[in-house]
């Protein structure tokens, strides 16, 4: 569990961050979202380390992260930025091991974790060991990025734009690896992003902040349905809202019994594909994998306010 308690970085007469103070549970996603110098990049740094807090501190399990030595705190930490920070010249392999290398592990474990991880990316590390960087497209770069983040297990993961540079299918199917592999692992994450809708992807608690300040940090239902500053309400889109409050839920949450014409929706898809399916198909009803519809009407009703289920 991450505790961060009234933290502030000041550069001169200018504040970064002030007085930012949020928890993040074990094994959950924190989203942090804002326009470009609100101050996220910055908070998020001070979590490890890399930026040096002028004010608060950070607790991680406990642990004041100022008694911990910077070099031996940033190894238990997973770093991953945009543009994944690749060493050009290292093979995928060699990239993945730079933490475990420095921690001594063994050759044979390396290699172990190596291919555990990569197999976890959908990677054959036959296909992928020994490649360099730029081999790799851009979705594979990322994944060897992560990897890497990954590869000495730490139980916190810190996330700095980590597919702005990615185009929007590529970026997508990132996210929902970045889900399906945080979930299995039980992963705590920190990820900066200015895009609300990743965040709202991603995010079991969202934190908005504007010039330094922690405006709201709320799971992302509330941040929709009821938005702490008109700053909030404008970063969301009153015209987008319907739609993210459909991206919260899955179609199994509003399947009823009853048939229905055409292929069936898988029954984890969002209740936002499952919308957009309904109007490009014209149908009025979609039937369920494993049995049930979900119908055009009942999607309309959970795009409003409190009409699809909530947050824990």
């Amino acid at each position: 569990m991450i505790e961060i308690e009234h933290l502030t970085r000041r550069y001169g007469d200018r504040t970064v961050v002030r007085d930012v103070s949020l928890t993040v549970g074990r094994g959950q996603i924190a989203a942090l979202v804002g326009t470009s110098g609100s101050g996220k990049t910055t908070l998020l740094r001070m979590i490890n380390r890399l930026v040096q807090p002028t004010a608060g501190r950070v607790l991680i399990d406990g642990t004041d992260t100022a008694t911990v030595p910077a070099h031996l705190l940033r190894r238990r930490i997973g770093y991953a930025i945009q543009g994944h920070g690749l060493f050009p010249h290292r093979t995928v392999a060699q990239n993945i091991a730079t933490v475990p290398r420095l921690l001594g592990w063994d050759a044979a474990r390396i290699r172990a974790r190596v291919d555990e991880l990569l197999d976890l990316f959908q990677l054959p590390p036959v296909e992928f060991r020994d490649r360099l960087p730029h081999q790799l497209s851009g979705g594979q770069q990322q994944r060897v990025g992560v990897s890497r983040a990954l590869a000495a297990r730490p139980d916190l993961l810190l996330m700095d734009e980590p597919f702005g540079a990615l185009d929007p299918v590529i970026r997508a199917s990132a996210q929902a690896d970045l889900r399906r592999i945080q979930r299995e692992l039980g992963t705590t994450l920190v990820i900066v992003t200015h895009d609300i809708d990743e965040a709202m992807a991603l995010g079991d608690r969202i934190g908005v902040m504007d010039q330094g300040l922690l405006l709201q940090y709320a799971p992302p239902r509330a941040i929709l349905t009821d938005p702490a500053t008109p700053f909030v309400a404008r970063l969301i889109g009153t015209d987008q809202r319907p739609f993210h409050l459909l991206s919260l839920s899955r179609v199994a949450d509003l399947a009823t019994p009853g048939t229905a014409d055409g292929p069936p929706v898988a029954p984890d898809a969002s209740l936002r594909d499952a919308l957009a399916l309904c109007l490009w198909s014209g149908r009025g009803a979609l039937p369920v994998q494993g049995g049930g519809v979900v119908t055009l009407e009942a999607l309309r009703r959970a795009a409003r306010p409190g009409g699809a289920g909530a947050d824990p």
